[in-house]
């Protein structure tokens, strides 16, 4: 029996939509802890300031601020640590050779859980 497929935004960058102009969008899967899905799926994630960057062969997401976990006690982590983007290698090699070209940015614009995988898409 095929799953159905369940899409539900938990964060959004709005204000990324209007100060730059997305050209093209990726999706990335994310590496999280089970403190920071549990934060983000009641609402505490902010992606204001975040930008990503492709660092030594991986996507790292920066200044993307996931509040504590309120029942996490010592399992929280630091809200605002470098998170990082799970793509292919082919994916992050094109998207390098975009954000190196002047005037290019990689910037996350929305972070939902599709099929309980957190997703989040970026713009360029």
């Amino acid at each position: 029996m095929p799953q159905k497929q369940t899409t539900r935004a938990l964060v959004e960058n709005r204000k990324a939509r209007h100060e730059y102009e997305i050209l093209e969008t990726s999706e990335a899967g994310l590496v999280l802890t089970g403190t920071e899905i549990k934060s983000l799926r009641a609402g505490k994630g902010n992606l204001r300031d975040s930008y990503a960057r492709v660092e030594h062969g991986e996507v790292i997401i920066h200044n993307f601020h996931i509040s504590p976990y309120m029942q996490g006690n010592r399992e929280n982590v630091d809200p605002l640590r470098p998170r990082k983007a799970l793509l292919h290698r082919e994916e992050i090699r094109r998207l390098l050779a975009k954000t190196r070209e002047k005037g290019f940015a990689l910037i996350p614009t929305r972070e939902y859980v599709s099929n309980r995988r957190a997703k989040m898409e970026m713009g360029l």
